[in-house]
């Protein structure tokens, strides 16, 4: 039976309506670590490093995809919880064409600016043309990524989540596939690699295209549409948090390698890569149960149903607890298995990367709350609390003690910078969370 936005969510429900949506944001984070397993095993602990210099940069673009697809999911959202669908189509339809305009700008600027962009994200010398060779293909693929991280949001809202889950896997698929092909028989390097990462975008985001001309029954589809401003604008400012939490993740990811590179060099840098990889797939989890219970969150905020509202709500923080507590300890029994599959070929990097896997490891206590918190006021369209939220964990927490604990604590310093930074933004998430219960009814 077909889940609706309008139903009323038990945990079962809750979970089975969600957990497409964890799973397309896992099998997208995933793409980087496919990546960094067959880099680092056939090509090299300085590829990999390479890989890890350039993603956080196809991420900043990215970013920009992720905000209007989540600030405008909730607007759409919101609009059929109000009863308008055609209207929700016009607006979902000038946020994909929005979406669209701006990834092929991104696209066509990086590619001529791609030594540059490297060499600010941190690139020395030693790994210059390998940065390039990858970072050209990767960001020249950055339309088909945004477009993929919009319909992530999207499928949700028109009550497939299930659809996108499987346009999620043939993406991931692609991606395993021609990672094995491209850098394994026919030796390409870091350049197959990024190919077969952009081919896999370019399955879960230009195919949904035709799947939302042809909808089912019930679905949103592309219309025609014109220009709203207010409600792009809205959009974007809705979405603010999201874009500010991949832009920050992003430059923080790149301020961690420089001072990587400074304290002990190529091989800091790759031992971060291995953590970020998997921090990638635990914290796709929390941004994909996130994600799928957003527009769960905005449709009864704007049909004014505060007893679903809160029941929601409830569910959600009891789900986000027990889900911290399997991530810390699945993380920390898992640290050296999990590090053996990227750098076990070298002894010295292997023990480095466990040490620190299990320190930044204890993060995970607390970063489900505040991805939590901030994703939930975007689905209440409170851009600016959710954005606030956003720059508080990722870029002023991280980026500041980052810098900071090194000096006193050295290398366990920067492990232990984001462990830190995560438990600020938990606290800060959770008291914003409690002063506004009043005004939107949610407890």
């Amino acid at each position: 039976m077909q889940i609706k936005l309008s139903d009323h969510f038990t945990y079962s429900k809750l979970l089975h309506f969600t957990l497409p949506s964890i799973v397309m944001m896992v099998i997208t984070s995933i793409y980087s670590v496919v990546d960094g397993l067959f880099v680092s095993n056939l090509v090299g602990e300085l590829a990999l490093s390479a890989v890890n210099i350039m993603f956080p940069v196809s991420m900043i673009l990215a970013s920009f995809g992720f905000m209007l697809g989540t600030g405008g999911g909730a607007i759409v959202a919101r609009t059929m919880g109000e009863g308008k669908q055609e209207l929700a189509n016009r607006y979902f339809s000038m946020i994909i064409c929005c979406v669209l305009g701006l990834g092929l700008v991104f696209s066509l600027v990086s590619v001529f600016y791609t030594e540059s962009i490297a060499r600010l994200a941190g690139a020395s010398d030693l790994l210059m043309d390998d940065c390039i060779a990858y970072g050209r293909v990767l960001l020249g693929g950055s339309a088909v990524f945004m477009l993929q991280v919009a319909f992530q949001v999207f499928f949700v809202v028109a009550e497939q989540p299930h659809r996108g889950l499987l346009f999620s896997i043939a993406s991931g698929l692609t991606n395993m596939a021609l990672d094995y092909v491209l850098i394994g028989p026919l030796q390409m390097g870091v350049a197959g690699a990024a190919w077969a990462t952009v081919t896999g975008y370019a399955v879960g985001g230009l195919l949904p295209l035709f799947c939302f001309l042809r909808p089912g029954k019930g679905a949103l589809r592309l219309t025609a549409t014109a220009l709203y401003p207010k409600q792009l604008l809205e959009a974007c400012f809705n979405g603010s948090s999201e874009l500010m939490s991949n832009l920050s993740s992003s430059v923080v990811g790149i301020l961690f390698n420089l001072q990587l590179m400074a304290m002990i060099g190529e091989l800091g840098v790759a031992a971060y890569s291995v953590m970020m990889y998997v921090d990638f797939v635990f914290v796709a989890a929390f941004l994909g149960f996130s994600m799928g219970s957003g527009p769960i969150v905005s449709y009864h905020y704007g049909a004014g149903n505060h007893r679903e509202l809160k029941s929601v709500f409830r569910k959600s923080m009891v789900i986000i607890s027990l889900a911290c507590l399997a991530m810390v300890t699945v993380s920390e029994l898992l640290s050296r298995p999990l590090s053996m599959a990227f750098v076990g070929y070298s002894p010295a990097l292997l023990e480095m990367t466990v040490h620190g896997f299990r320190l930044f490891a204890l993060s995970y206590l607390f970063c489900g709350f505040g991805i939590y918190g901030s994703a939930f006021f975007t689905a209440l369209c409170n851009g600016a609390i959710s954005a606030l939220l956003s720059f508080l964990r990722s870029f002023l927490f991280r980026g500041g003690l980052v810098l900071l604990m090194p000096l006193v604590l050295e290398l366990d310093g920067i492990w232990l910078a984001v462990v830190a930074a995560d438990g600020l933004g938990a606290l800060a998430a959770l008291g914003f969370l409690w002063r506004k219960r009043k005004q939107y009814h949610y407890l």
